[in-house]
């Protein structure tokens, strides 16, 4: 059994009251206490009348300490115990919640919450050490018509799919996330024009390749994509706006392409 630090001070203190009482025994005996009057009077000394009296006394605390203090430190501790659980588990509970409010829960991806903050903390850090910074754009072609032909289910595994498929052509320190619907976006630290535009080339391939099985549902997606590379001076909101007209104008120019 496992003491608690109160319960071992108390144990502590109640041993050095024993032995005090046991070196008052000691002492009184050597003053004639007991065999005086039998082994239990006390002398006719003053002094041994007082280690007499010492010695009902720390009997009487080890007494009262046992059977009344002692219980009280046990229900403390036990309550403490209790509290210390319950703070654990909330301090977990915290943190899956907080886990969850940044987390898309259908895909597994991060959500628009967390691109949000993380493209605003890259611009800051990179706006210090001089670094280019991608942003992409991806909206699903004609998603709308999956969903009104074969069902929202067969839509999540659309999504599931394609956010699968962000996941292995990302980096592991790319923000990819889903900000909503069939939109997503991906955060791509110091990437230029040149690379951001071969990357998005190869999302869109392999986002075009993916063949999506539900039941006896067989379905092809693609993807249109728009890209921005930061000029190092304009906001967040600005940037994201950027990349967002280029998005549209993937899709005025027919679907399945990648704008910049």
């Amino acid at each position: 059994m496992r003491f608690h630090k109160a319960e071992s001070a108390f144990f502590a203190f109640v041993a050095l009251i024993v032995a005090s009482g046991a070196f008052t025994l000691v002492a009184y005996d050597g003053l004639g206490g007991f065999s005086a009057m039998g082994g239990f009077g006390p002398s006719g000394s003053r002094i041994s009348q007082l280690l007499f009296s010492s010695v009902i006394l720390l009997a009487t605390a080890v007494f009262f300490g046992i059977f009344f203090i002692y219980p009280l430190i046990r229900t403390q501790v036990k309550e403490e115990g209790k509290l210390r659980e319950m703070t654990a588990s909330l301090s977990a509970r915290s943190e899956t919640l907080e886990h969850a409010a940044l987390t898309d829960s259908l895909t597994g991806m991060q959500n628009r919450r967390y691109f949000d903050d993380a493209l605003r903390e890259y611009l800051q850090e990179f706006r210090r050490i001089g670094k280019p910074i991608g942003l992409m754009i991806l909206d699903l072609d004609h998603f709308k018509t999956v969903n009104d032909s074969h069902g929202h289910d067969v839509g999540d595994e659309v999504l599931r799919a394609v956010a699968s498929c962000l996941r292995d052509f990302t980096r592991y320190h790319d923000v990819a996330a889903r900000l909503g619907g069939e939109e997503f976006a991906v955060v791509a630290p110091n990437m230029d024009h040149e690379l951001l535009v071969k990357l998005a080339e190869r999302i869109r391939k392999a986002i075009s390749g993916l063949t999506v099985v539900s039941g006896n549902i067989r379905l092809k997606v693609t993807t249109s994509v728009g890209l921005a590379v930061w000029d190092g001076k304009e906001t967040a909101e600005d940037f994201f706006r950027r990349a967002d007209r280029m998005l549209y104008q993937a899709k005025r120019l027919g679907r399945n392409r990648v704008c910049a």
